[in-house]
């Protein structure tokens, strides 16, 4: 770790690779095959450490979690990953949506506060 990055940044840090393959497992009540599978489904791709073991983030189990609580209740793990997917897509493009209107909202009002 560079000796300018403070350690309590990285541990506020959502998308740093913090959690073992192992622990990532045991705080979602999981095994590490189920991790593996999300993986090779492309649902998340662990980071690797120097020693080349998974390294999963904050933003990373809370996907998981989401495509296990899908899993659990009977959706196959391939559907399970893609529907989780296109939730991430969703919530992304409304988010964008939101600041274009945000945007032309604010371009609207300057315009009539102009023309008065």
């Amino acid at each position: 770790m560079p000796a300018d990055t403070p350690l309590g940044n990285r541990l506020d840090d959502d998308d740093y690779p913090a959690y073992t393959m192992g622990r990532a497992a045991e705080m979602l009540g999981t095994t590490p095959g189920f991790l593996r599978a999300i993986g090779e489904a492309r649902l998340i791709t662990p980071l690797r450490s120097e020693g080349g073991h998974r390294r999963y983030s904050r933003y990373q189990l809370r996907i998981a979690a989401r495509a296990r609580e899908l899993v659990d209740r009977g959706t196959p793990i391939e559907a399970a990953c893609r529907i989780v997917i296109l939730e991430d897509q969703l919530e992304e493009a409304q988010r964008i949506n939101a600041e274009y209107r945000r945007a032309a909202d604010q371009a609207s009002h300057g315009v009539d506060a102009g023309s008065s």
